[in-house]
């Protein structure tokens, strides 16, 4: 499925017609590709050819199975909608019975086609350069490598069956060639003679047989732990694959956390170790070697079954209270009779490079640290869930230079002794969550959520626990920004090459730099160490206030392309020199953590023009009078960039007046003023105090961005 997760992302991007010609809508409905994304993409579609009649059956079941489970997934569909549009495509799909293999080829072609686009990013605007986790596809454990193994085993199981009735076979022919020598003995008959050289040749043949078979059988065992331990090789590097996916979802990478196929194989692998063992049991004769590799490969399985399903907060401050869930894949295998518990211990970075021995010093209290390994029917999931742990205090190990007790890595350490039924001996089994950061105060939290950005973003797979980079270059910086940014937003909405480029001269405070700054090393320090030139705040405070700004007052503004977002003040100047009084843009602003400001082109008292700059406004601000209402209520502003007239783009997000209120009260309203509008409109203050510069009726020009005259900067540009 992680083909179709990857292409899923890269549909939105791409127009209609390509769409419709990728998955055509009488052939094959992207419908068909959706709902069955997991199952496709386990068979083997690349060995059909047109013309290749041999194929013609093998084609046929998979048409037929793909119409059977289309019919499968409509019935147990909720919506009617999606229900009567599947049955149809089901019915559609068997004009193909005349000719299977023709279906075969096309999807076929499809995963080509879909495999090229994946292959060419600048189809996509903005493709995340995610680090992928080594050789997932070639490692997915398909089921058609498990369906061999288990008839490799079955063959194996079907000689020692027919071993067993040759050696009966044999028994017996040898009782009655040892009946036959007595009468020979006796009288010395010569048809006797003939029959007794028949029996012996009949036994001789047996004993060619059965010890032809028990030839084969050691070759097909030996064929099969080798099966065996190349298809669990790729199961655990694919559980592997989804805990490395899991951590990528912080920074927003696609994640398919569906561990029910994974579990499958996990057991059908732990039920073909067994009758291998078996099988080697009832060989009469000790095979030390095959023994051993089975054994070793059980110990493996059985220890790597257990998986962190919902991982605790990564950033978990003291005293306060989180959930977790551990999942064991071979729940449902665990011998009955005592149950097991799992428990939870913090362990630091040094502890976690040295897993092999048990942690000793204990550098956390955890309360309500212990979980039953539960089995539940309808989910057919064994969970451990840890719902109400804390972290009563912690030990933190001596910093080094300016480190800072937030870019600590922690993590939870589970482990329990569990036994698997028809295995004679228990088995120790562990396993360790995501790094935490642990803070004992709320302010911390900014900083702590930047030292687990950065580890989620740079990490290397199968690296020690918990190395990372301390550089990177700007492109895979701004891939889990504009991720981290579209997810937190809930927005398909990207940041644009504009945004880019000013991110990037922010954060490497070179604002007249107009080259590409791709290939330019990005620090930690820049990200979240040092505080930007003139400013009491980091990158990553900064864009994170953006951030939380977007997501929960601008999110419909944004994805609907209202906002230009990130910009810098010559750009802004450039793109606006030209426009007619009124023109504006809405900007992040670039003095306020989590502020937006309006910047439009007015006339200056010459005639000439200026770029000004309204007061940012805040969460505080947007909580009392929505964008939408403040940007209706300022009047000298009249067209959004380039030229959309305000009232057609933003009429959506106005507010209707509100009836008048019941027991004959005077409705009231507020409004924004900007400037002098605002001075001359309100009355004089009843007393001395200070007016809020964040005052709801007004707002002035901000003083990072003082009243511009375009005339001037141009010429200051030219020389």
């Amino acid at each position: 499925m992680a083909q179709w997760l990857r292409i899923s992302q890269m549909l939105q991007c791409l127009p209609d017609d390509t769409i419709n010609s990728l998955y055509p809508p009488s052939a094959f409905p992207i419908e068909v590709r959706h709902f069955l994304a997991e199952w496709i993409e386990r068979q083997r579609w690349d060995d059909f050819a047109l013309g290749n009649v041999e194929q013609e059956s093998q084609a046929r079941a998979l048409l037929d199975q793909t119409i059977s489970m289309l019919q499968s997934v409509a019935q147990q569909n909720t919506n009617v909608v999606d229900r009567m549009k599947l049955m149809q495509i089901s019915r559609n799909m068997t004009m193909f019975q005349q000719d299977s293999l023709q279906f075969a080829v096309m999807v076929r072609e499809i995963l080509t086609k879909e495999r090229v686009l994946l292959g060419t990013p600048a189809q996509m605007p903005n493709p995340p350069q995610f680090q992928q986790y080594p050789n997932i596809e070639s490692s997915f454990p398909n089921m058609q490598d498990v369906d061999h193994l288990v008839l490799k085993v079955i063959e194996v199981q079907d000689i020692r069956q027919k071993m067993h009735q040759l050696q009966e076979e044999l028994n017996w022919e040898r009782q009655n060639y040892e009946v036959l020598q007595a009468p020979i003995q006796q009288n010395g008959l010569d048809h006797t003679k003939s029959e007794i050289q028949k029996l012996q040749n009949h036994i001789q043949k047996l004993e060619y047989n059965v010890k032809a078979m028990a030839t084969k059988r050691f070759q097909l065992l030996k064929e099969c732990v080798d099966c065996l331990d190349q298809c669990q090789t790729r199961l655990i590097s694919r559980l592997k694959a989804w805990r490395w996916d899991q951590h990528k979802a912080t920074i927003g990478q696609p994640f398919d956390e569906n561990l029910n196929p994974l579990q499958t194989w996990c057991e059908q692998l732990l039920g073909v170790n067994g009758k291998l063992r078996q099988e080697l049991v009832l060989m009469g004769e000790p095979i030390p070697e095959l023994q051993e590799r089975l054994g070793k490969l059980l110990q493996v399985l059985i220890q790597s079954s257990l998986v962190v399903d919902r991982q605790p907060p990564q950033v978990i401050k003291t005293q306060s209270k989180f959930s977790t869930t551990v999942r064991y894949l071979l729940g449902e295998k665990v011998a009955p009779g005592k149950p097991v518990v799992l428990k939870a211990q913090i362990i630091n970075e040094l502890q976690a490079r040295n897993l092999s021995s048990v942690p000793g010093d204990n550098v956390g209290e955890l309360i309500n640290n212990t979980a039953i390994l539960e089995h539940n029917t309808s989910s057919k999931s064994t969970c451990a869930t840890f719902r109400n742990m804390s972290i009563k205090k912690i030990k933190r190990a001596d910093r080094k230079g300016s480190e800072s007790v937030t870019e600590e890595k922690f993590a939870l350490l589970f482990s329990t002794e569990i036994t698997i039924t028809g295995c004679d001996t228990p088995y120790r089994i562990q396993m360790i969550s995501l790094p935490v950061v642990v803070i004992v105060h709320g302010s911390q939290d900014h900083n702590a959520l930047a030292t687990i950005i950065w580890d989620c973003a740079f990490s290397e797979p199968d690296r020690v626990p918990f190395m990372v980079s301390e550089r990177v270059p700007w492109r895979m910086m701004y891939s889990t920004l504009n991720s981290k940014f579209t997810s937190e937003v809930l927005t398909h909405h990207n940041l644009d090459q504009y945004n880019q480029h000013f991110l990037a001269q922010k954060i490497f405070d070179k604002p007249d730099f107009a080259d590409d700054f791709s290939n330019i090393l990005v620090t930690w320090a820049q990200f979240n160490k040092e505080v930007l030139p003139g400013r009491p705040f980091t990158f990553w405070q900064w864009f994170e206030g953006v951030m939380e700004l977007t997501k929960k007052h601008l999110r419909e503004y944004w994805s609907a392309g209202l906002i230009f977002g990130f910009i810098g003040k010559q750009h802004l100047h450039l793109i606006l020199k030209d426009r007619p009084n009124g023109t504006f843009l809405l900007r992040f602003s670039d003095s306020e953590i989590g502020g937006i400001t309006i910047a439009y082109v007015s006339a200056t008292d010459n005639g000439g023009q200026k770029i000004q700059n309204i007061q940012p406004f805040t969460k505080r601000d947007l909580e009392i009078r929505s964008l939408g209402d403040r940007i209706r209520d300022i009047d000298h502003i009249t067209y959004l960039y380039p030229e959309f007239p305000k009232h057609e783009v933003f009429k959506k997000f106005y507010t209707e007046p509100q009836a008048s209120p019941i027991g004959g009260y005077i409705p009231v309203s507020l409004q924004t003023k900007v400037g002098m509008q605002a001075s001359s409109d309100t009355p004089p203050p009843l007393t001395s105090l200070p007016e809020s510069p964040h005052s709801a009726v007004g707002f002035a020009a901000s003083s990072e961005d003082m009243d511009l005259d375009i005339d001037k900067i141009l010429e200051s540009l030219n020389q």
